[in-house]
């Protein structure tokens, strides 16, 4: 795939980014936004999945999911998300954010029903790769 098919690829999506740091959320926000991404972000899981029952479908293009948040954690907010009866919703691409970063903690997210995982500290060229591939 070329640079432009790339670019075409991530140019405008919205991004609901899930992340209760204020610093990993700054990074994150400055790398997603310098990819062409538009960026909400939710401070916890209960918020996320509040965002994601009040606005349309399609509003979003992809959530990027911090495992561990206070008030509900990644984990229990993807379920409730692919719970949803709006499906539209239920099956939003959703990727974990996680500073595990173990073959097994891969193997968590994906069984949780998160499409991918992306660990922390963020690489830039990682993050572009996982959500080419779960936008494609």
């Amino acid at each position: 795939m070329s640079l432009v098919d790339e670019q075409q690829i991530l140019q405008g999506k919205h991004v609901l980014l899930a992340e209760d740091n204020d610093l990993n959320a700054e990074i994150a926000i400055m790398i997603l936004e310098a990819m062409g991404l538009i960026v909400e972000r939710v401070e916890d899981g209960i918020q996320c999945v509040a965002k994601m029952e009040q606005m349309p479908a399609k509003s979003y293009d992809l959530i990027l999911m911090d495992v561990q948040m206070p008030h509900m954690d990644g984990y229990k907010a993807t379920k409730t998300i692919r719970e949803l009866s709006d499906e539209g919703k239920a099956h939003i691409p959703i990727v974990a954010l996680t500073a595990n970063a173990f073959e097994e903690d891969r193997k968590m997210a994906i069984s949780k029903g998160m499409n991918d995982h992306i660990a922390k500290p963020i690489d830039v060229k990682k993050v572009e790769e996982v959500i080419i591939s779960v936008l494609k």
